[in-house]
This record gives C-alpha cells, sequence and structure tokens, in this order.
C-alpha cells in the first residue's frame, strides 16, 4: 500500500492545490504591484518638478531619478493628459500645473476655499485697490491658491503656486497666530529661521510675541519681512472651531500701504476674511 508523506496534516494533493493558489494569487497581484510601481515612479516625478520651478526635460527627469527613459515618457505622458503637468513644446520641458492647487487646499462639503473666497477677495481689492492673494499653509510654507492683481499700474504679483516661509509673510503669520496651541507649538519648534530682509523675524521668541500680538488684534502685518519695498496686510479664514484653514492678504509697496495705515487696511482685510469664513462654514 502507498501510503502518502503529508507535512501538518496536509495530503501531498492538498500541497498541489494549495500550490496552485498561490500561483495563482501572485499571478493577479503582479498586475497590482506593477501599477504601485509606476504610481511611485510618478509621484518621484511630482516631488522631482515641485522643487524645479524651471521644469525639466525627460533626460533630467531619467538621469535624477535613474530610472528607464521608456518608463518615464509613459508616465509623464500620462501626468499631461490628466492635466498635472504641461510641456513646453519648444524647449521640451516639463512643468507642473496647478492642478495640484485644487487638490490641495481646504473644502467646505462640494466648495474649494478659493470659491468661498473669491467674492470677499475682490471687495477687498476694490477697496485697497492692491493686489489681494488667497493662501494656505502647506508645511511650514504659504502657498498662493488664487490672485486677483492690483488696479494700479504698477503691481505686486506672483505665480500660483508660488511659496514663501510662514514666518516672514503676513498671510503665514495670520495662519500661523490662529492655528490651536499644539498645531502652532509644533510648527514653531521646527522652523528654521532665515534672514531675507532686516526686518525678518529670525528667533523663536520674536515669533510667538508677534503671533500672541496678531491673535489679539485678528490682522497680520509684513513690514517688508519677506522682500524688501513690499508690505502686506493679512487676516486668517477660520474653520467653525477658529482655527486657520487659509488667509486673505493684500500685497503691494511700502509707498502704497504704509505703516500708518496698516490698522485701517487690517479691518479691512480682517472683515473680508470674516466674510469668506462664514462662506466657508456656510452649510
Amino acid at each position: 500500500m502507498l501510503v502518502c508523506a503529508t507535512t501538518n496534516g496536509m495530503s501531498s494533493k492538498d500541497d498541489f492545490a494549495e500550490g496552485d493558489k498561490n500561483l495563482e494569487s501572485e499571478t493577479q497581484d503582479a498586475p497590482l504591484r506593477s501599477e504601485a510601481a509606476s504610481l511611485q515612479r510618478g509621484l518621484a516625478v511630482l516631488e522631482m518638478l515641485a522643487v524645479r520651478p524651471d521644469g525639466a526635460t525627460l533626460r533630467d527627469i531619467t538621469e535624477k531619478l535613474q530610472l528607464p527613459g521608456a518608463s518615464m515618457l509613459r508616465i509623464a505622458r500620462t501626468l499631461v493628459e490628466l492635466g498635472y503637468l504641461s510641456r513646453d513644446e519648444r524647449t521640451k520641458r516639463f512643468f507642473l500645473t496647478n492642478s495640484f492647487l485644487l487638490l490641495g487646499q481646504p473644502r467646505a462639503t462640494s466648495r474649494g476655499l478659493s470659491e468661498c473666497a473669491i467674492s470677499a477677495m475682490r471687495r477687498i481689492r476694490q477697496v485697497t485697490g492692491e493686489t489681494t492673494q488667497l493662501c494656505c499653509l502647506i508645511g511650514d510654507e504659504m502657498v498662493i491658491l488664487e490672485q486677483l492683481l492690483s488696479v494700479h499700474p504698477f503691481k505686486y504679483s506672483a505665480d500660483l503656486g508660488a511659496r514663501c516661509p510662514c514666518y516672514s509673510s503676513a498671510p503665514g503669520k495670520a495662519h500661523v497666530a490662529f492655528l490651536s496651541a499644539e498645531e502652532q507649538e509644533t510648527l514653531v519648534n521646527r522652523l528654521q529661521f532665515k534672514r531675507f530682509t532686516a526686518q525678518t523675524i529670525t528667533s523663536k521668541r520674536a515669533f510667538r510675541i508677534e503671533l500672541e500680538r496678531i491673535r489679539n488684534q485678528g490682522y497680520a502685518v509684513d513690514r517688508a519681512e519677506g522682500l524688501e519695498g513690499i508690505h502686506c496686510v493679512a487676516a486668517p479664514v477660520l474653520d467653525r472651531h477658529g482655527s486657520a484653514v487659509g488667509s486673505i492678504t493684500i500685497a503691494g509697496p511700502s509707498a502704497r500701504i504704509p505703516e500708518d495705515e496698516f490698522e485701517s487696511i487690517g479691518h479691512v482685510v480682517r472683515e473680508g476674511a470674516r466674510v469668506a469664513s462664514d462662506e466657508f462654514n456656510r452649510q
């Protein structure tokens, strides 16, 4: 009589059945692993271009990431088709588009922060005449989500998606001042201060004092702390819990936004931010 050897109570016939199941599972998992690899490569491309405002050619991308050119070409083309990358046909360079701004901004039900704030921004621009921007905190930096340019011939402007440190900008200070105490302390403790002008805040102690002042008055100012000759006044857009989800700021030359008008302009921007907050929190 032939006796089949068994392992842990499983016959050799069961071994074959289990092996077939494993092979089938591995075969089914193969496309998923391939998709995951493509996703990782796509994210690597996006992260690379996020710090390359001048864009990059396909060769730049493949050499930097050390990945196959054919694979990178397929991924780049897909990202262009989806609207997350653009390609300059003359220079053959790829660039990030502003589509990520729509993904990253806070949302109120089905409406993004930009949609909720745009009417208030128009009102602020109408009253002040200066470039009005909507910004959001990402990491330690403020990112411009929306912008209405000044009505003056000479105007301050920046690219959508442009970033600046939170400690050297009015919108950044306004946002951080209205974070929860725990979030604020965590952020302040990880900041690495860099001096941009003679007015830049360069210490945690000075920044905390500034945040307390902003919290009390409801708006923040930038006394040419990030760029020489440029003043800004900003106020936070708050969620229903009173925590900042973004901030609205005006920016322009110091000659048109002098320090002795910071308070009156601050009231205008603060009221506009309040209206935007109400719209953001409206059901």
